[in-house]
């Protein structure tokens, strides 16, 4: 034991003042590099045991966790699209009105009618701002219809395309007069009355005429896309694909100026009878 002790000291005298000792220092580092090793394998399993292994309730709940994330984030992006959707078709609807010299009041469809033979639609304007029967609809590309009905906070507009809806139009390519009415159908009008020897082409855009002061004249209402010439009949089909997006547009304007009042015009007609009337009395 004394041998050892004294074998020891000399080698730690050696090695703290001299580098004799280097060498086997170096040799020893090797050697003992596996024995560091084999003592980290215990904690090096459990670590990737616990990034690599799951239970089944784990791996369950975080994949109803994935897909809960899943549908949150894809009903954000529907939403973000329809924003924009949105925004394009207000962008369209400023741009009308800068284009119009007429007084207009933005409105916005709250309804539509359930019968499919009745092309009526409900907006969210009404007595409370002015609106009045026969006012003209029109919406970024082109007439949609007039008022029909007005209450106090909303009103019902009769669509061009309704069976019963008939308004007067021009082709602008040369002036001919002409009248345009429904026919039930979303995607088509046509015109009335057209002879054989009456100049109309596909392709031929139509604008209201002003005629009746119904609806303010220059106004876009269709464009030709079909003629149909049947043999032994005095006038031929003309089918017209209409400017505005009837069946899709919810932001609407409303028209006030260069148009009448149906009540007030009615109101004026019974007052100018009444007073023809106090004429004849009075002679």
């Amino acid at each position: 034991m004394l041998i050892l002790a004294f074998v020891a000291l000399v080698l730690i005298v050696l090695d703290s003042f001299t580098s004799w000792l280097n060498p086997v220092h170096n040799w020893f580092e090797g050697a003992a590099w596996p024995f560091y090793w084999a003592t980290k394998v215990p904690d090096n399993v459990k670590q990737w045991a616990d990034d690599s292994l799951l239970s089944r309730s784990e791996l369950r709940a975080d994949r109803e966790r994935l897909l809960t994330e899943l549908l949150v984030y894809q009903g954000q992006l529907q939403r973000m699209a329809e924003l924009g959707a949105e925004n394009v078709r207000l962008r369209n609807l400023l741009n009308a009105t800068e284009l119009l010299s007429d007084n207009v009041l933005v409105t916005q469809l709250i309804g539509v009618s359930p019968d499919p033979l009745s092309h009526l639609i409900s907006i969210n304007r009404g007595g409370n701002d002015n609106v009045f029967v026969g006012q003209p609809v029109i919406d970024s590309d082109g007439l949609m219809g007039q008022v029909v009905d007005v209450f106090d906070d909303h009103s019902r507009v009769l669509l061009i395309t309704d069976s019963r809806h008939a308004l007067p139009v021009k082709v602008s390519r040369n002036g001919l007069r002409a009248v345009a009415e429904g026919i039930g159908d979303y995607r088509q009008i046509r015109l009335r009355h057209i002879s054989q020897t009456q100049d109309v082409v596909v392709g031929d855009s139509l604008v209201s005429s002003g005629l009746g002061n119904r609806f303010p004249k220059g106004y876009p209402v269709g464009t030709v896309v079909e003629i149909n010439k049947n043999v032994g009949k005095d006038f031929i089909e003309v089918l017209i694909e209409p400017a505005a997006k009837v069946d899709r547009s919810s932001h609407l304007l409303l028209v006030f100026s260069g148009v009448v009042d149906l009540n007030q015009e009615a109101s004026l007609d019974q007052e100018t009878e009444l007073n023809d009337e106090k004429e004849v009395s009075s002679e």
